[in-house]
């Protein structure tokens, strides 16, 4: 995959505002075959909506597992070492997810501002999520928005429980820190985001479906807290143990 190297601007801008755009982090070729493949799978997708998030945007978890096409991408040496870079101070980092998303017009809502760290059953937080889109997306269609420098206030609470329970509800202080511009994303261009980082979406107001691969990156020497998280619940993890275990595995060193 051609994944393009972080560069030193880009992992400054990213430790101060919790928050960075990669244009044309992936080359353009690679993308059309992963759009390709993200259209079919996302088509046979379950369409009930169970949760708040599903109300959101849809899904398909795990992508990397049995697509080898997201699978080398994921595992790209070039893209671990960008989450490396860009978290500062870790040895190494491990995949956590790997996810397409899909936000249709006139189907899904807005997505409430949050933190993705709250239930996470980590012991530390470095940890940041790649958000690359597959299609043109523009702002109107639903592309992040971030809350600059939230990533420096620690965890901030739960979100997509209850009624009201977005981050800037919680927090109205969160506002005078400033949201990040509407950004217009080619595909194949990227953003970037701590898992403290507050960040949310507004609902698709185009007229064709926002459509993203996301993989997630998290410090490798994080120990597992037991905290119950569908994801790790009874793969036999050890509490205060790193993540030995085949579905996070270490994908780039320091």
């Amino acid at each position: 995959m051609g994944v393009r190297e972080v560069t030193g601007d880009e992992a400054e801008f990213f430790d101060r505002n919790g928050w960075v755009r990669l244009p044309r982090l992936l080359a353009v070729a690679d993308v059309a075959e992963l759009r390709e493949r993200a259209i079919r799978r996302l088509a046979a997708r379950d369409r009930t909506k169970t949760t708040r998030v599903d109300q959101a945007f849809g899904q398909a978890r795990d992508i990397a597992d049995s697509d080898e096409a997201f699978h080398r991408l994921a595992f790209s040496p070039h893209l671990g070492r960008a989450a490396v870079r860009l978290l500062g101070g870790v040895a190494g980092v491990r995949i956590q997810v790997t996810n397409l998303l899909v936000k249709e017009p006139g189907d899904h809502g807005a997505t409430d501002y949050h933190q993705d760290f709250p239930w996470m059953p980590m012991d530390r937080s470095a940890m940041l999520t790649v958000w690359l889109a597959l299609v043109d997306v523009s702002a109107a269609m639903g592309s992040l928005r971030f809350v600059s420098g939230s990533h420096r206030y620690g965890v901030l609470g739960r979100s997509f429980t209850r009624d009201g329970d977005g981050q800037l509800s919680q927090h109205p202080w969160l506002a005078g820190l400033g949201t990040s511009p509407p950004l217009d994303l080619a595909a194949g261009d990227a953003t970037v985001h701590h898992a403290l980082t507050v960040h949310g979406a507004p609902a698709n107001g185009g007229d064709a479906a926002r459509l993203s691969f996301t993989v997630t990156y998290f410090d490798a020497d994080a120990l597992y807290t037991g905290t119950p998280y569908r994801q790790t619940d009874g793969l036999g993890l050890t509490v205060n143990q790193p993540f030995e275990h085949a579905r996070f595995p270490v994908v780039a060193h320091a």
